[in-house]
């Protein structure tokens, strides 16, 4: 037994002789880490911008817009707003104490961080609606119900963007749909119907009615806010030229772009078996047209396909951070 493991302890070391040498691990220079530094300092401090503006953004839409008019929104905040209007209890303690369960549930299905910024966020919420009084705008119910929505809503989506959350609606709905077979957005309607029918029947239909607007109105600003005029689109490209359309994509529209072979299936003219090239790519919105008419002048029998893109990362799109 001794005989076989010499002659396999000989070949290994002659397998390590031949190998390169490892590379030592080297540390940083310093310019490089504190460009690094200053970078995590400078996203934290727009992170800090975005919950202050999420914050105060906020609290004018409930103060100098719902709460005076006795309207409500979706989520958790509205179920603070309904039981402040029903009981007389004071807002701000509502909305620490409904959402201190979210928060906990944020904790162990998200990270720490995400579950720290989202407390404080809400408790400096709360502490602005004590201390600042925001005067009422309006009295008109079809104002109040669209930009009360619409400042309450832009002050959801700044925060989300800062890393935080004013609403605990969406930690819930992200831990019931691992658990059961419904999605996020079916699991906050459920929700936010339930909110609305109990308003109608405490409160009354009218109520109900404008507070469904206001939260239409919030639900598409925080939309807005968080994808903004830059929302991408993946578009994807089959034509005989996909060389061409390679080309001015990079070359042109500064966008990067992936191609990848393909084959194509049946025509106008019955089944046409020719291997193809496809190129892929993803831009904003405002940039959708461009492409297309850049595209059309090089083929116009190109097949375009587009889609919505939630998340991208990395390669040549500029995403801005969320967290």
């Amino acid at each position: 037994m001794l005989i076989p493991q010499l002659i396999t302890l000989d070949k290994l070391r002659k397998q390590r002789r031949s190998e390169p040498p490892r590379r030592r691990y080297r540390r940083p220079p310093r310019a490089l880490a504190a460009l690094r530094n200053r970078r995590w300092w400078r996203r934290q401090l727009t992170n800090v911008a975005f919950l202050a503006a999420g914050i105060f953004s906020a609290a004018l839409g409930l103060k100098g817009f719902l709460l005076p008019n006795g309207f409500i929104d979706g989520g958790v905040t509205g179920i603070s707003l309904l039981v402040a209007r029903v009981f007389g209890l004071p807002l701000p303690l509502l909305i620490v104490l409904i959402n201190i369960p979210f928060v906990i549930l944020g904790y162990f299905q998200i990270d720490r961080i995400f579950a720290f910024k989202t407390l404080l966020t809400i408790l400096a919420l709360a502490g602005v609606l004590v201390v600042i009084t925001f005067p009422i705008l309006t009295q008109d119910k079809l104002l109040i119900s669209v930009f009360g929505g619409f400042f309450l809503g832009a002050g959801i989506g700044l925060a989300m963007r800062g890393g935080g959350v004013l609403d605990g609606t969406e930690i819930l709905a992200v831990y019931l749909s691992k658990k059961t077979s419904l999605t996020i957005g079916d699991i906050i309607l459920g929700l936010n119907i339930l909110i609305f029918a109990v308003a109608a029947a405490v409160l009354s239909f009218e109520t109900a009615l404008y507070s469904i607007l206001a939260y239409l109105s919030a639900s598409k600003t925080i939309d807005f806010i968080i994808d903004g005029i830059e929302e991408y689109t993946g578009v994807t490209i089959v034509s005989g030229r996909s060389d061409a359309i390679r080309r001015m994509i990079t070359e042109k529209l500064g966008r990067g772009a992936t191609v990848y072979s393909g084959k194509r299936g049946y025509g106008v003219r019955g089944e046409v078996p020719q291997a193809v090239d496809i190129v892929f790519t993803v831009i904003t919105r405002l940039e959708l047209g461009r492409l297309t008419d850049e595209v059309e002048k090089i083929d116009r029998s190109a097949f375009l396909v587009m889609h919505s893109v939630k998340e991208t990362k990395g390669g040549v799109i500029k995403k801005r951070p969320l967290h």
